[in-house]
Formats: structure tokens, C-alpha cells, sequence
């Protein structure tokens, strides 16, 4: 191998000769939609399908590869070329299509929405993600490409992607990471007007770092993707994008850093000045930063105008249940790579340093990623609605004052992109009898009831070459699997001949983090053996997924699981698939039988696997986590347990696995295997039609989208458009307005309040409330008198409380100010209220200022504590 360092190396590039017929075949092959769309893939099937497994379903490497004498003959393949045009002006129309918003009716002008995140799953060869947040952050490309929103994504191009998982003779997960061939995949360099590859740069502590952009194009969206493997970096730096998650915490940081403020300067290298910025998960939060130094440098105003504007016009998506999930910092590796930046900020070190603090007064505490995104965005969403409210709990104690349910972090519920996972042979059997309606608009309720429609025999034989599909490709992974692990050939024989094409298959994958507790089906091996040997009803179990590779825990269970299928005398009919990714995914959603989850409830921000399954018609059995929580139904699925908690792990462990037998041996094998003289579960197959007719419109990401635009991006375009006017004046009014709140607030008193509390009430009486304050010289028109009422619990606390506004009657002199208001008892009961002061005014809108709530007598009436806390 010549090193560059001995010699001048000229690079060029070669690319396939394609025949002029097959020229549309290139601009297929470098826009991800022929990965959503079957008959684009089929194109490169039909030329040759050894070659497009062997390049792992990557049409760019495959054209490469293949002979030129094939493409000239296919060239003149009439067939073939008919197929080709279709796909191109399918393509075309894709590409034309009107926006979402313009058929609805919705014009918000002009605008940019920027989408960060660490990781894009978007097609298997394409290797720069590790999970279920990659596949979400594809998805959202994917349906955003057919709504037509005005988006744009930011991440990073992986030298080695996301580690590939194989297995040893002992069970133990091992881990290698091959370098991904840029030139032969579907990315692209940006160049700039003189044919350079458009580059930007970012500083580490002492240098700068060279980063170059690349883009992928998806339908209608173009994601950029930054590489920092660049000749003129240290050879320490070009390994900054080396891998998805790998390295350590100064890795990590140089990651995020390279995410967060390259991914800004990227896009204006490319002439992009986004309105509107979108953090999947906290790893770009630095983006934040470089903003606020932008607005700062154009502007000449202060951090504080500046982040007030920045904030307004950014959204923050949390993924993560527990704080130990989220990237902390220590304070001095902060220190050490910002302190060079921290000055262009108009900020001190220790301002810098309390962005990312959850207690800003704490100076030992970890600098947060999450924090700093929530510190430096006015919108904030949890995943699922069971995560929104686990999300206010977890980040209350930044709204200190504020009950938990007024946290103000919302949640829009996760989807999957429809077309990417269901089967082809689902997807031709809904053409022909629901027609293209559920194609165009997935998420239309009515349009999914048209699968009643559907001849239960046709659906059942479509499912059962799904999983005859499956079976027969995972015995072609098995026998390598075994084979490399140095299994004797009669055991390998035995192991791939175990497997069953009719049995009632169950499929169990995910990242293998101990929480989601894949071993709680093996919890009591006797029972599991009984289940497995039943001859009337033969059940086995697909497995997969990766540990991280710092996770013993989860390697462990790995091991576990291997040992149990090698060991024990029906082991056979478990089966561990290596190297879980997109295309292992894709088989088991669209072949298992029932889809299993089992994580520890509110531990699961979401997940999307049960989604995936679920469009084909594969039930789901899970602990209420999640979208499971909000998505069950008696009839679509079965819940383990019932959302209990338990302070004792190994009793729940207990419970909940005995939970699971139970619902296998009682119900779902014996509706499984409950057939009519054609073969046919027809119970099991009307529920499979509720599950795709209920589920599939519900959790797709089309649905998901416009929920963001309607919730989200709409709102914060508005306001960021409100605080924007005039060279930010509003923005910088409202910074000084909390300046002046902030002076003001701890001399703010409740004086007076006045009810009639002493006597019974009957219900549809309406109870007055008179309250006086102090305003300290505020005025009436800058904060909100209100009232907190719901029922109280035996501890005296409100429970389901709600907020009622005060009408300001009158200024009494004196910086006091009358308050009254009715609050109209609805039901019966033990109620309670309490008195609290918050800011108000236009520029406020429906945002909270952490530290200035004041409730009456400055405690919270739900803790008990003192809610008059110093400014965040």
C-alpha cells in the first residue's frame, strides 16, 4: 500500500458504463426513494440478484460491479426497459408532487426546518446507524420526502459506521467494524462553484479541525453528512467520524462538537440558514451555541438576546427515559474544549457551564447535553405519551414551581414509514383491493378500513410465504453462523433442520440493554421447554440484536441465550441471528408470528419494532411501555401484566415471565393453532386485519410528521417569525423583560386571598376567588394571576389539578392590584386550590421562564417545598 505521506497521490473517479437506455437507472440509484419502493428494487434484482445480495443491496456498487456485457444485454430488454421507465416517471411524480400543506390548505410561506441527528437509518448498506433512533431519523426523511416539508438533515458519515456483531463458540459477542467504500455507495460530495468538495471547520483545543460535506438524497430531502477524515487534520482528528458511538468521552464531545457546530456551518456553506432547528436526541445540542455566537456577531446584542431568539426557533426531542442515558460532560473537558469559543458567546465560563446543569448553582454537577438542548429550546417532546410524562418528571426540577404536568414538554408519539417495512407481497395485496389511496395518505384512518376487504385466506397465505421466507433465510444465516464457529457439520444439520416453516414463530429483537430484559421468556427453563416441545403446537423463537460493547450486562445475556439453544434438547428452536440491522429487521417483522417486548414499563421511551411488525399483521405481546401503552387493545394484542411497579426487580422478573407463559400457553397458541378445514386461523387473521387497519395508520411516521408540523414547527415558525421583526427587536425586548421580571420577582407578594371555603358546596355552584398582589412594579399586563384547582389526595396534596386565569379588576394604589375569579365545581369530591403569580404578556406566548413562579405562602402545594427559587 503507497502511504500518502511518500508520494503525491491524484485522485479521479471511475463510474459505470451505462448504456444510454439505462442512464435513469444512475438517478435511481443515488436517490434513497427506490429504498421505500419495490418495484425500483426489483430493477436491480431482475439484473442480477446474486450480485445485489452480494453488495448487500447497494445499487450504486452494483452497477459498479457488474459485467458490462449483462448491462448491454438488458439494454435491450424491452421488458426490463418498460419497468426502468415506469420507475423513472414514478420517481418524477414523487419529485413534483404538491406539499401536504398546500392540499390542505396550510400556507406559512417560505421556511427551512433543519433536522439533527447522530445517526440516519435509511437502507442497510448504508451503515451509519446503530438502532431504533437511526431508523426513526430515516423514517422521518422518508415521510417528510412525501409530504413535502421544507427540511433539510444534518449528520455524520462514518468511516466504519456502527460496529458489526458476530458471535464466538462460547455465545460472547465480538465486534469488528469495516471501513465503508464512499465511492461506491449512494452519497455524493457537495462542491462548491469551482468543483471542490465543499469544506468547513470547527476548533479542538489548539487547532482547528478540516470537515468536508457529503449528501444523500432522499426523495425530496437532501441529508448532509460531515466527514472529518481529511488529509490536513491530525491523524487523531480524521478518527472524529470514524464511528456511530465508538471511543471515549473526549471522542464523544469531539463528535458532537463536529454535529452541532459544524452541522450549523455546513449548512451555511451551502447557503442554508435554517428557520427552524430540530434536535433528534441531545448529541447536537452545540448547535445552540454556534447559533447564539452567529446572532451575537450579526447583531451586536448580548447572550441573552441572542439565546431568547435562538431558543424560540429550536425543537428538542428527547429519546432517553433515564438521566444515565444522556451524554454528561465532566466540567473540565467543557473547560478545555470550549474555552476559546465561550468568549465570542459574551458569556463566563461559568454561564457556558450552567447551560448544561440541571441545578445551576451545583458547580461539580456534569455538563448535559439534554439540558443544554432544553435550556436552549422553547419546545421540548418526549416520544410516546407514557415517555412525555416520565420526561416532566425527570426534567422538573428545571421549572421549579411548576406541577409535574405543566413541565412544559410535550410528546408526539413515534411512527415507522409504512412503505420501508411492509412486505412487498402485503403491499400488492392492498393495491389490489384497498387501491393507492393507503400509499398516499397512510395515516387516514378511513382509508385502512378497506382492509376488511381482504379475503382472510389471501391474507393468511401471504403471511405464511412471509414466514416460509423467513425460515429458509434464517437457515442460510444459521448454517454460516454455526460453520464459522467451528460446529461439527451433523450439529449444524440438526440445528437448520430444526426449523420449522409452519410453526407459530415468535420474534424478539432489539438493542440488548439488560432493562429490555430479552431473557425473561428463558426465566424458567422447564416451562419454556414445555412450550417448545409441544407437538400439537410447535413454537419457536428468532433473537436478535447488539450489545454495546462496553455492556457486559448485555453481552451476558447473549451468552445466556446461545448456550440455552446449544444446550438444552429443544435449544434448537431458539435461534440468535447475528448482526442485527435494517435487513434483519425487515425479514423478521414481515415473517414472525407475534412480536415480543419486554423492557422494565418506563423504561422504553417508544420503540418502533412492534410499529414495524404490526404493519404486516404481526400481533404484538408487550409490557405496557412505550407506544405499547397507548397503542393496546384488547383485540390488537396482548399486554404482560398491567403496568404495575415493583421495588423488588426479581419478584417482577418473576411476576411478569410467569405473566408471559401464561398468555403463550392459554391464549395466543391455541388461537394460533384453532384453524378451519382450509388451514386457516380465522379469529387469528381478523385480528391480524384489526392490527393493520388500527395500528398501521395510527404509528406510521406520515402521521408522526404532521403532528410535528401542526404542533411544533408551525407554532415555533410563528413565534420565531414574532421574535424576528425588525433585527430581533421583540426578541430583545422580551430578553430585557425577564431581566426586569427576574429583579423584580422575589419583592412580588401574594397579599390577600378571599373564598368561601368553609361551608359544603353542591355541584354546577360556582366558588368566587378574590386575590390581592403586590406587583413590586410590575405591571398588570406583564404577569398572570391564577388559580391551581383539581381533588385532593389523604396527604392534603392536589392530584389532576388544571389552571384557571384571574381577571385583573382593579389597581388598588400602592403596586396592588385586585384579582378575581369563579371556579365552577363540576363534580363531587375533596377539592383544593391554590394561588400562584406567573409571567405574562405577548412575548411570553405559551412559554414558562424557569424560577418565576410564586405560589401563595412561596411553597409548592404539591412537595411541600419552597417554589420562590433563585433564576435559573
Amino acid at each position: 500500500m503507497l502511504n500518502p505521506t511518500e508520494a503525491t497521490i491524484r485522485q479521479f473517479e471511475v463510474i459505470p458504463a451505462l448504456p444510454g437506455p439505462l442512464k435513469p437507472l444512475m438517478k435511481i440509484a443515488y436517490n434513497l426513494w427506490w429504498s421505500w419502493h419495490p418495484e425500483a428494487r426489483e430493477l436491480f434484482v431482475r439484473i442480477d440478484r446474486d450480485l445485489w445480495d452480494s453488495c448487500y443491496h447497494n445499487p450504486v456498487r452494483m452497477l459498479g460491479e457488474c459485467p458490462q456485457e449483462r448491462l448491454d444485454e438488458i439494454a435491450r430488454d424491452e421488458g426490463f426497459l418498460n419497468c426502468l421507465d415506469r420507475c423513472a416517471q414514478s420517481l418524477d411524480r414523487h419529485l413534483e408532487r404538491p406539499s401536504w400543506l398546500k392540499k390542505d390548505n396550510i400556507d406559512p410561506g417560505d421556511f427551512t426546518i433543519a433536522y439533527f441527528c447522530a445517526e440516519f437509518g435509511l437502507t442497510e448498506c448504508l451503515q451509519i446507524y446503530s438502532g431504533g433512533l437511526g431508523c426513526l431519523a430515516g423514517d422521518h426523511l422518508k415521510s417528510a420526502s412525501e409530504l413535502g416539508l421544507p427540511l433539510v438533515a444534518v449528520g455524520l458519515l462514518y468511516r466504519r459506521g456502527y460496529f458489526q456483531q458476530y458471535l464466538n463458540a462460547d455465545g460472547w459477542q465480538q465486534e469488528y467494524a469495516p471501513d465503508l467504500d464512499f465511492a461506491n455507495l449512494p452519497i455524493k460530495q457537495v462542491l462548491d462553484e469551482d468543483g471542490n468538495q465543499v469544506k468547513v471547520s470547527v476548533d479542538m483545543p489548539g487547532r482547528p479541525v478540516s470537515i468536508a460535506v457529503w449528501k444523500v438524497i432522499v426523495g425530496r430531502i437532501t441529508l448532509y453528512l460531515l466527514d472529518a477524515n481529511q488529509p490536513e487534520n491530525d491523524p487523531s482528528d480524521r478518527g472524529i467520524t470514524g464511528q456511530l458511538y465508538g471511543g471515549d468521552m473526549e471522542m464523544r464531545i469531539k463528535q458532537e462538537i463536529v454535529l452541532g457546530i459544524g452541522g450549523v456551518r455546513a449548512l451555511d456553506a451551502v447557503g442554508i440558514e435554517p428557520d427552524i432547528c430540530h434536535m433528534n436526541e441531545g448529541h447536537s445540542a452545540f448547535l445552540s451555541l454556534e447559533r447564539i455566537r452567529r446572532l451575537i456577531e450579526k447583531h451586536d446584542i448580548s447572550f441573552d438576546e441572542a439565546r431568547q431568539f435562538a431558543a424560540a426557533s429550536q425543537i428538542f426531542t428527547t429519546h432517553t427515559p433515564v438521566p444515565a442515558g444522556i451524554d454528561r460532560f465532566p466540567p473540565d473537558i467543557v473547560t478545555r474544549y470550549f474555552k476559546h469559543y465561550f468568549p465570542s458567546l459574551r458569556l463566563d465560563l461559568e454561564g457556558l457551564l450552567a447551560l448544561g446543569r440541571e441545578n445551576v448553582f451545583n458547580k461539580k454537577e456534569f455538563f448535559s447535553m439534554a439540558v443544554l438542548a432544553i435550556r436552549t429550546a422553547d419546545h421540548c417532546n418526549g416520544v410516546s405519551r407514557l415517555h412525555g410524562n416520565v420526561s416532566r418528571d425527570m426534567w422538573r426540577g428545571i421549572w421549579p414551581g411548576l406541577t409535574t404536568n405543566e413541565v412544559p414538554i410535550t410528546h408526539v408519539t413515534n411512527g415507522v414509514h409504512a412503505r420501508s417495512w411492509m412486505s412487498g407481497d402485503l403491499i400488492q395485496l392492498l393495491d389490489r383491493y384497498i387501491g393507492a389511496q393507503w400509499q398516499d395518505a397512510p395515516a387516514d384512518q378511513t382509508v385502512w378500513k378497506g382492509i376488511n376487504e381482504v379475503p382472510n385466506e389471501e391474507l393468511w397465505r401471504v403471511h405464511e410465504r412471509r414466514r416460509h421466507g423467513l425460515i429458509i433465510w434464517t437457515r442460510r444465516q444459521l448454517r454460516k453462523q454455526l460453520e464459522a464457529r467451528g460446529t461439527h457439520p451433523a450439529e449444524v444439520q440438526k440445528a437448520v433442520d430444526a426449523l420449522n416453516p409452519d410453526a407459530f414463530t415468535i420474534g424478539f429483537a432489539r438493542r440488548f440493554a439488560t432493562y429490555k430484559r430479552a431473557n425473561l421468556l428463558f426465566r424458567d427453563p422447564d416451562r419454556l421447554h414445555k412450550l417448545l416441545g409441544n407437538p400439537d403446537r410447535p413454537m419457536q423463537i428468532l433473537i436478535a440484536g447488539k450489545a454495546h460493547p462496553a455492556d457486559g450486562g448485555g453481552k451476558e445475556i447473549i451468552r445466556q441465550i446461545v448456550h440455552f439453544a446449544r444446550e438444552s434438547e429443544l435449544g434448537h428452536r431458539v435461534v440468535f441471528i447475528e448482526n442485527y440491522d435494517i435487513n434483519v429487521a425487515r425479514y423478521l417483522v414481515q415473517g414472525c408470528d407475534l412480536w415480543m417486548n419486554t423492557p422494565r414499563r418506563g423504561m422504553e421511551a417508544s420503540g418502533t419494532s412492534g410499529m414495524k411488525a404490526a404493519l404486516n399483521g404481526t400481533m404484538h405481546c408487550s409490557i405496557l411501555d412505550g407506544w405499547w401503552d397507548e397503542a393496546y387493545d384488547i383485540n390488537l394484542g396482548w399486554q404482560i401484566g398491567r403496568g404495575e411497579s415493583y421495588a423488588d426487580v426479581d419478584m417482577q422478573d418473576d411476576i411478569e415471565s410467569q405473566s408471559l407463559y401464561q398468555l403463550l400457553e392459554q391464549q395466543i397458541l391455541p388461537l394460533f393453532y384453532d384453524r378451519n378445514d382450509n388451514n386457516v386461523p380465522l379469529e387469528w387473521v381478523d385480528r391480524m386485519k384489526r392490527c393493520i387497519g388500527v395500528l398501521a395508520p395510527a404509528f406510521n411516521t406520515n402521521r408522526m410528521l404532521k403532528e410535528y408540523t401542526e404542533q411544533l414547527y408551525l407554532p415555533t415558525l410563528k413565534r420565531t417569525r414574532l421574535l424576528g421583526e425588525n433585527n430581533l427587536e421583540k426578541s430583545i425586548a422580551l430578553a430585557h423583560f425577564k431581566d426586569h421580571l427576574r429583579q423584580a420577582w422575589s419583592g412580588i407578594k401574594i397579599e390577600q386571598v378571599q373564598t368561601k371555603t368553609t361551608t359544603s358546596l353542591t355541584v354546577r355552584d360556582t366558588l368566587p376567588v378574590e386575590v390581592v398582589v403586590n406587583l413590586n412594579g410590575l405591571t398588570a399586563s406583564e404577569i398572570r394571576a391564577q388559580v391551581y384547582v383539581g381533588t385532593l389526595d389523604n396527604d392534603g396534596r392536589i392530584i389532576n389539578g388544571h389552571v384557571t386565569d384571574l381577571k385583573h379588576e382593579e389597581d388598588l394604589g400602592n403596586n396592588r392590584h385586585r384579582y378575581t375569579g369563579r371556579l365552577a365545581l363540576r363534580s363531587s369530591g375533596r377539592f383544593g386550590f391554590a394561588v400562584r403569580v406567573m409571567p405574562g404578556g405577548e412575548l411570553f406566548g405559551h412559554t414558562v421562564a424557569p424560577g418565576l413562579v410564586l405560589w401563595e405562602g412561596a411553597v409548592d402545594p404539591l412537595t411541600g417545598k419552597t417554589s420562590r427559587m433563585p433564576p435559573a
